[in-house]
Protein backbone atom coordinates (compact mmCIF):
# COMPACT_ATOMS: atom_id res chain seq x y z
CA UNK A 1 0.00 0.00 0.00
CA UNK A 2 1.32 3.44 -0.93
CA UNK A 3 2.83 5.43 1.89
CA UNK A 4 0.70 8.49 1.20
CA UNK A 5 -2.23 6.64 2.75
CA UNK A 6 -0.22 6.05 5.95
CA UNK A 7 1.03 9.64 6.03
CA UNK A 8 -2.50 10.98 5.70
CA UNK A 9 -3.89 8.61 8.35
CA UNK A 10 -1.26 9.86 10.77
CA UNK A 11 -2.03 13.49 9.85
CA UNK A 12 -5.72 12.92 10.46
CA UNK A 13 -5.05 11.26 13.82
CA UNK A 14 -2.72 14.11 14.82
CA UNK A 15 -5.39 16.67 13.96
CA UNK A 16 -7.72 14.96 16.45
CA UNK A 17 -5.35 13.71 19.15
CA UNK A 18 -2.18 15.74 18.78
CA UNK A 19 1.25 14.68 17.61
CA UNK A 20 2.46 13.39 20.98
CA UNK A 21 -0.52 11.07 21.45
CA UNK A 22 -0.09 9.66 17.95
CA UNK A 23 3.65 9.15 18.53
CA UNK A 24 2.79 7.20 21.70
CA UNK A 25 0.38 5.01 19.72
CA UNK A 26 2.94 4.37 16.98
CA UNK A 27 5.52 3.42 19.63
CA UNK A 28 3.13 0.77 21.01
CA UNK A 29 2.15 -0.76 17.67
CA UNK A 30 4.48 -3.41 16.24
CA UNK A 31 5.46 -1.82 12.91
CA UNK A 32 8.34 -2.90 10.68
CA UNK A 33 9.60 0.66 10.28
CA UNK A 34 8.69 1.94 13.75
CA UNK A 35 6.05 4.29 12.30
CA UNK A 36 8.34 6.21 9.94
CA UNK A 37 6.39 6.36 6.67
CA UNK A 38 7.35 8.03 3.40
CA UNK A 39 4.59 9.19 1.06
CA UNK A 40 6.25 7.35 -1.84
CA UNK A 41 7.08 4.15 0.06
CA UNK A 42 5.16 0.88 0.03
CA UNK A 43 3.96 -0.71 3.26
CA UNK A 44 1.82 -3.68 4.24
CA UNK A 45 -1.89 -2.97 4.58
CA UNK A 46 -1.93 -4.90 7.85
CA UNK A 47 0.15 -2.08 9.38
CA UNK A 48 -2.44 0.48 8.31
CA UNK A 49 -5.12 -1.67 9.94
CA UNK A 50 -3.01 -1.97 13.11
CA UNK A 51 -2.74 1.82 13.31
CA UNK A 52 -6.47 2.25 12.72
CA UNK A 53 -7.19 -0.32 15.45
CA UNK A 54 -4.83 1.41 17.89
CA UNK A 55 -6.21 4.90 17.20
CA UNK A 56 -9.76 3.57 17.49
CA UNK A 57 -8.96 1.92 20.82
CA UNK A 58 -7.38 5.13 22.14
CA UNK A 59 -10.37 7.22 21.06
CA UNK A 60 -12.96 4.62 22.03
CA UNK A 61 -14.22 4.74 18.44
CA UNK A 62 -15.38 1.81 16.33
CA UNK A 63 -12.86 0.89 13.63
CA UNK A 64 -15.55 1.07 10.94
CA UNK A 65 -16.41 4.66 11.90
CA UNK A 66 -12.73 5.62 11.94
CA UNK A 67 -12.22 4.12 8.47
CA UNK A 68 -15.24 6.09 7.20
CA UNK A 69 -13.88 9.30 8.68
CA UNK A 70 -10.53 8.58 7.08
CA UNK A 71 -12.31 8.17 3.73
CA UNK A 72 -13.72 11.69 4.15
CA UNK A 73 -10.24 12.97 5.03
CA UNK A 74 -8.60 11.31 2.00
CA UNK A 75 -11.25 12.58 -0.38
CA UNK A 76 -10.34 16.11 0.70
CA UNK A 77 -6.68 15.36 -0.03
CA UNK A 78 -7.62 14.02 -3.48
CA UNK A 79 -9.61 17.18 -4.28
CA UNK A 80 -6.69 19.38 -3.20
CA UNK A 81 -3.90 17.31 -4.72
CA UNK A 82 -5.45 16.04 -7.94
CA UNK A 83 -7.95 18.64 -9.23
CA UNK A 84 -7.50 17.43 -12.82
CA UNK A 85 -9.55 14.32 -12.01
CA UNK A 86 -12.51 16.51 -11.06
CA UNK A 87 -12.45 18.65 -14.20
CA UNK A 88 -15.57 18.26 -16.28
CA UNK A 89 -17.36 16.31 -13.57
CA UNK A 90 -20.61 18.00 -12.55
CA UNK A 91 -22.13 15.03 -10.78
CA UNK A 92 -20.91 12.72 -8.02
CA UNK A 93 -22.00 9.66 -9.97
CA UNK A 94 -19.86 10.83 -12.91
CA UNK A 95 -16.89 11.06 -10.55
CA UNK A 96 -17.50 7.63 -9.06
CA UNK A 97 -17.82 6.13 -12.57
CA UNK A 98 -14.45 7.60 -13.52
CA UNK A 99 -12.44 5.93 -10.75
CA UNK A 100 -11.82 2.59 -12.44
CA UNK A 101 -11.25 3.74 -16.03
CA UNK A 102 -9.68 7.17 -15.52
CA UNK A 103 -8.23 7.67 -12.05
CA UNK A 104 -6.85 4.16 -11.56
CA UNK A 105 -5.42 4.13 -15.10
CA UNK A 106 -3.37 7.23 -14.27
CA UNK A 107 -2.33 5.86 -10.87
CA UNK A 108 -1.06 2.66 -12.53
CA UNK A 109 1.02 4.73 -14.98
CA UNK A 110 2.78 6.39 -12.06
CA UNK A 111 2.97 3.32 -9.82
CA UNK A 112 2.84 0.11 -11.92
CA UNK A 113 3.36 -2.04 -8.81
CA UNK A 114 0.36 -0.62 -6.95
CA UNK A 115 -2.45 -2.98 -5.95
CA UNK A 116 -5.72 -1.13 -6.32
CA UNK A 117 -9.24 -2.23 -5.54
CA UNK A 118 -11.64 -2.65 -8.43
CA UNK A 119 -14.88 -0.72 -8.81
CA UNK A 120 -17.78 -1.77 -11.00
CA UNK A 121 -20.48 0.85 -11.45
CA UNK A 122 -23.97 0.85 -12.88
CA UNK A 123 -26.64 3.51 -13.24
CA UNK A 124 -30.00 2.06 -12.32
CA UNK A 125 -33.58 3.20 -12.86
CA UNK A 126 -35.04 6.05 -10.83
CA UNK A 127 -31.70 7.84 -10.42
CA UNK A 128 -30.12 5.05 -8.37
CA UNK A 129 -26.45 4.17 -8.71
CA UNK A 130 -24.62 0.97 -7.79
CA UNK A 131 -20.92 0.67 -7.10
CA UNK A 132 -19.20 -2.59 -6.15
CA UNK A 133 -15.86 -2.51 -4.31
CA UNK A 134 -13.62 -5.59 -4.52
CA UNK A 135 -10.19 -5.94 -2.92
CA UNK A 136 -7.92 -8.21 -0.92
CA UNK A 137 -7.95 -5.42 1.66
CA UNK A 138 -10.82 -4.95 4.13
CA UNK A 139 -11.17 -1.23 3.47
CA UNK A 140 -14.81 -1.09 2.38
CA UNK A 141 -15.71 1.25 5.26
CA UNK A 142 -12.92 3.56 4.08
CA UNK A 143 -14.47 3.35 0.60
CA UNK A 144 -17.87 4.20 2.12
CA UNK A 145 -16.37 7.39 3.56
CA UNK A 146 -14.85 8.29 0.19
CA UNK A 147 -18.24 7.83 -1.48
CA UNK A 148 -20.01 9.96 1.15
CA UNK A 149 -17.43 12.71 0.77
CA UNK A 150 -17.68 12.57 -3.04
CA UNK A 151 -21.44 12.99 -2.96
CA UNK A 152 -21.12 15.83 -0.44
CA UNK A 153 -18.48 17.49 -2.63
CA UNK A 154 -20.96 17.57 -5.50
CA UNK A 155 -23.68 18.78 -3.11
CA UNK A 156 -25.82 15.66 -3.39
CA UNK A 157 -28.11 14.59 -0.62
CA UNK A 158 -28.24 10.84 -1.02
CA UNK A 159 -28.83 7.64 0.87
CA UNK A 160 -26.12 5.00 0.70
CA UNK A 161 -26.76 1.37 1.57
CA UNK A 162 -23.70 -0.86 1.93
CA UNK A 163 -23.93 -4.64 1.71
CA UNK A 164 -20.75 -6.53 2.62
CA UNK A 165 -19.73 -9.97 1.41
CA UNK A 166 -16.71 -12.12 0.72
CA UNK A 167 -15.91 -13.36 -2.78
CA UNK A 168 -13.31 -16.04 -2.21
CA UNK A 169 -10.36 -14.19 -0.70
CA UNK A 170 -11.68 -10.77 -1.66
CA UNK A 171 -13.60 -8.30 0.47
CA UNK A 172 -16.55 -6.95 -1.46
CA UNK A 173 -19.11 -4.31 -0.74
CA UNK A 174 -22.02 -3.20 -2.84
CA UNK A 175 -23.01 0.42 -2.41
CA UNK A 176 -26.50 1.34 -3.56
CA UNK A 177 -27.05 5.10 -3.75
CA UNK A 178 -30.18 7.12 -4.23
CA UNK A 179 -30.18 10.89 -4.58
CA UNK A 180 -32.87 12.67 -2.61
CA UNK A 181 -35.61 14.23 -4.71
Amino acid sequence: MKGIVFVELIRMAESVMGEEAVDDILDKVDLENDGAFSAVGNYPCRELLQIVDAVGAELGAPVEALQKQFGHWMFGRFVDGYPVFFEGKTDGFDMLESIENEVHVEVRKLYPEVELPTFATERLADGRFKMVYSSERPLHHFCHGLIEACLQHFKHVASIQMTERMDGEKFCAEFLMQKAA
